[in-house]
């Protein structure tokens, strides 16, 4: 049973980190209203939350290591409930930019604890497998649900209510944490941070996140936008350098070696890149092109909730029976005909049944992929070494989306010509063929991983 419950705070913590990335999109119209935002501004609703998160992330996963995996859950949802609670009390843009940007800190310590947590607490193998399908399904759950949810909270309460809805539920999981995770034992070692470390390379990842989030926007030719990414490349240089120097790195040199670790980081790279970017063009499409209201775009994205999370149960399931890289693989091939599949029925009057057959393969690839990259990453690393792997290869995840996102807006930006509804249709098809076509290019990264089959308990 404490197994069991274990488990289900883990699930929820996912479910939490994975709502608050979507949740506040749709209230983003009503935040710019009442706090006067302007519209160039108000997009870092959205993304001071990612940028931290992509920033702290390897700091977090080092965090989880040193000072312990429970330790840093409790403290992860602690933050995630007093930033949530300033944001619900928020009077101006710059102070909800900064909630957001603390609610990004908290993720970046909550996310990689919580992998690690389950990476520790089950056994490779099959009840590994098992428990990382139940987070991950709660994180797909999470980035569909939070549409809806955000605007039944938006219509019925109004925006602060996307805020104070995480207060009792982080409050929650920190006292859960606490009482059900097993104690943070000695550690067997120096306990010593790479002050260093952490500060070139949390200042390199947090510079470059900011660049692609914000080139976009300003032009990738745009002096700051070019001045970012310089100096994020610098930092990261250092970086290298500082890590192959340091006595007790923030980053091991060793897990550079590991081919799985590194195959597995890739992965999340193109999975970000590519799946996670599509709920992007689709809201643009269920709102700009079809007309849905806030409410009707959420329940829109039902069906895509409930598929992902089938899929990741089939992957793990298949992860035993066929192969990691062949799930792997093949999640991504079926992600990639159902994009094809999905793009050719986007239109500006054919009803929602008709992009069922798309959204459906979609899912299932996607839920697939999510819980086979994870087992990939985790999959013969140290029980020491697994708060670092977990931020390494979530640190990808962040900065692949990040990447990602700014080409494909990129590139549908540029693409369509004529009339601006039909200018709009032409350049969201376009993105949803792209991702198709940059998961058939990534599908042979699944041949780096271990060919074996998982073992049995």
């Amino acid at each position: 049973m404490r197994t069991r419950l274990s488990l289900l705070v883990l699930a929820l913590a996912q479910l939490v980190i994975a709502l608050d990335y979507n949740i506040v999109y749709v209230a983003l119209p009503d935040i710019g209203t009442g706090l006067g935002f302007s519209a160039h501004d108000l997009q870092w609703v959205v993304s001071a939350y990612v940028v931290t998160t992509g920033g702290f992330l390897l700091l977090g996963g080092r965090t989880a290591d040193l000072l312990g995996r429970r330790r840093t859950f409790v403290a992860a949802a602690l933050v995630y409930a007093g930033s949530s609670l300033a944001g619900g009390l928020s009077e101006s843009a710059g102070a909800l930019v900064a909630v957001r940007a603390a609610q990004g800190i908290g993720g970046s310590l909550l996310f990689p604890a919580t992998l690690a947590l389950i990476n520790t607490l089950y056994a490779e193998g099959p009840a590994r497998n098992r428990a990382l399908a139940v987070w991950g399904a709660a994180g797909a759950g999470g980035l569909c649900f939070g549409s809806l949810l955000g605007g039944v909270l938006v219509e019925a309460f109004g925006w602060r209510s996307v805020f104070f809805v995480n207060v009792p539920v982080a409050a929650a999981l920190a006292w859960a944490g606490w009482r059900l995770f097993p104690g943070d034992g000695p550690r067997t070692g120096p306990r010593r941070y790479d002050v260093r470390g952490a500060l070139v390379g949390t200042g390199g990842i947090t510079l470059l996140v900011f660049s692609l989030v914000r080139a976009p926007e300003t032009g990738w030719a745009d002096p700051s936008a070019l001045l970012g990414a310089a100096l994020a490349v610098t930092l990261l240089a250092a970086f290298a350098v500082v890590e192959r120097r340091a006595r007790d790195p923030l980053v091991p040199v060793r897990l550079f070696a590991h081919r799985g670790l590194l195959a597995a980081m890739a992965l999340t790279a193109l999975y970000s890149a590519t799946f996670s970017s599509l709920p992007y063009f689709m809201t643009l499409y269920f709102q700009n092109v079809r007309g849905y209201s806030t409410f009707t775009t959420g329940l829109a994205f039902l069906v895509p909730a409930v598929v992902t999370a089938l899929g990741t149960k089939a992957g793990e399931l298949a992860v035993t029976r066929v192969g990691l890289g062949r799930v792997l693989g093949g999640g991504m091939l079926l992600g990639a005909g159902g994009a094809v599949v999905l793009g050719l029925a986007l239109t500006g009057d054919r009803p929602y049944a008709l992009l069922l057959p798309g959204i459906v393969l979609l899912g299932l690839g996607q839920g697939a992929a999510w819980t086979g990259m994870w087992i990939a990453a985790a999959s013969g690393v140290a029980a020491e070494d697994q708060g670092v792997a977990s931020g390494m290869a979530s640190t990808t995840l962040q900065v692949g989306g990040a990447i990602g996102l700014a080409l494909l807006v990129a590139l549908s930006s540029g693409a369509g010509q004529g009339p601006p509804d039909e200018s709009r249709l032409t350049g969201i098809r376009i993105a949803v063929f792209a991702v198709a076509a940059a998961l058939c290019c990534g599908a042979p990264l699944t041949l780096a991983l271990r060919p074996s089959r998982t073992p049995a308990a």
